[in-house]
């Protein structure tokens, strides 16, 4: 199955083992203690091929200078590609991105270290994302390959029980090799927590559902389609709440979107280039995400292998360009601002490591701090 520009099944290889359930922690059985000087942050990777990583990575990250150092590692856990936290912080969850995919659940304990709850399958194959309900009850799961979303409800202690849901997308695009068929690609709530996003690469769309709480069902309410073999992948929304942007990974563009919260109707508007033209590597956009203060747009450049900037306005419904600098690496799967927008990590999967830019609060702008932290082909970083 092609993804990211290769062939996942051989890169990834076959799942081996059991998943999740055999957790340890390793280079010490605790985690560092947190103090006012550190945060918490952790890491996903690939386990499997060539140069994958052992499992989870617990990093420490300076409280001033955003400098990171891992301090152990959870092995065990198969390809976790994406980690989120649960809302009150105590729980980690994480896709096993394998062709029997299964969803981990992971206790957080005082000192920010990772205790296994065990798995559920995600009932599709290669998750690759993963999001936490507002209210702390369901996680839902993206499956790229199955084109699907599944429900878990969340235990009391965090683990993860049965399934309630799968719903399954269908149709294709016009790209004859990444389009044959559908791809939910991520998965998330507005910033209401009304509705649920799935966005879907293989059928340019993105998928509105509403979430019973009781049942733990998903209905389709809405579909928003993007422009044909534009590839959707990752969608973020202004803090606002009246606007959203779509990270299109096959043609290298982000869409600007309506968003309204009241009817669940998302209306995609003008498209832009993350990437000049003329390059000669092609271009395949992964993450977006919005400064906390609504100012700033920044997407990952994989192939151009750049940060794409851009400032908003039009109350959300505008984007200018203003720098692609280098992401500081190669292959920037994944960004994430700090909690308090200080700092950008950028997962660079093929440097490997990860790199750590300073954020200009006033300009947008980027400068990074030292070279990278070096780990085997990080794809997430989750601070704590």
């Amino acid at each position: 199955m092609m993804r990211d520009g290769f062939d996942r099944r051989k890169f990834l290889g076959v799942l081996g083992g059991v998943v999740g359930g055999s957790a340890f922690m390793t280079h010490g059985a605790q985690a560092s203690t947190y103090d006012v000087a550190t945060r918490r942050v952790y890491l996903g990777c690939y386990t499997l091929g060539a140069g994958g990583g052992k499992g989870i990575g617990l990093a420490d990250a300076d409280a001033q200078t955003g400098a990171l150092k891992v301090v152990s590692t959870l092995e065990g856990v198969v390809n976790p590609s994406f980690l989120t936290l649960a809302p009150n912080r105590r729980t980690v969850y994480a896709v096993n991105e394998t062709t029997e995919g299964r969803v981990s659940a992971f206790a957080v304990d005082a000192g920010g270290g990772l205790r296994s709850l065990g798995s559920q399958s995600a009932l599709g194959a290669d998750p690759c994302h993963l999001a936490v309900h507002p209210t702390g009850r369901y996680v839902l799961t993206a499956n790229y390959s199955s084109g699907s979303v599944a429900v878990h409800p969340i235990r009391e202690g965090g683990a993860l029980g049965p399934a309630t849901d799968l719903v399954q997308h269908k149709g294709s695009g016009p790209d004859p090799d990444r389009q044959k068929g559908p791809h939910a690609h991520q998965v998330l709530t507005d910033p209401s927590g009304r509705w649920v996003h799935a966005v879907d690469l293989g059928t340019d769309s993105v998928y509105v559902y509403r979430l019973d709480l009781g049942t733990g069902k998903l209905q389709r309410h809405s579909q928003a389609k993007l422009k044909p073999g534009a590839g959707p992948r990752h969608i973020a929304f202004h803090p606002n709440g009246t606007a959203a942007y779509v990270a299109n990974e096959l043609d290298s563009t982000i869409t600007v979107c309506a968003w309204d919260a009241t009817t669940g109707k998302l209306t995609p508007g003008a498209s832009l280039p993350t990437a000049p033209a003329g390059g000669s590597v092609r271009n395949y956009p992964a993450e977006v995400t919005v400064s906390s203060d609504g100012r700033f747009v920044y997407l990952s450049n994989r192939g151009h292998d750049s940060i794409a900037i851009f400032a908003v306005g039009g109350s959300g419904r505008a984007l200018k360009p203003v720098a692609t600098p280098s992401c500081g690496g190669a292959w920037p799967r994944h960004i994430v601002l700090t909690n308090d927008g200080r700092f950008l990590y950028v997962a660079n999967e093929r440097s490997p490591g990860v790199a750590l830019f300073k954020v200009d609060r006033g300009t947008g702008g980027l400068t990074q701090v030292g070279g990278q932290l070096s780990t085997p082909r990080p794809v997430c970083v989750t601070p704590a």
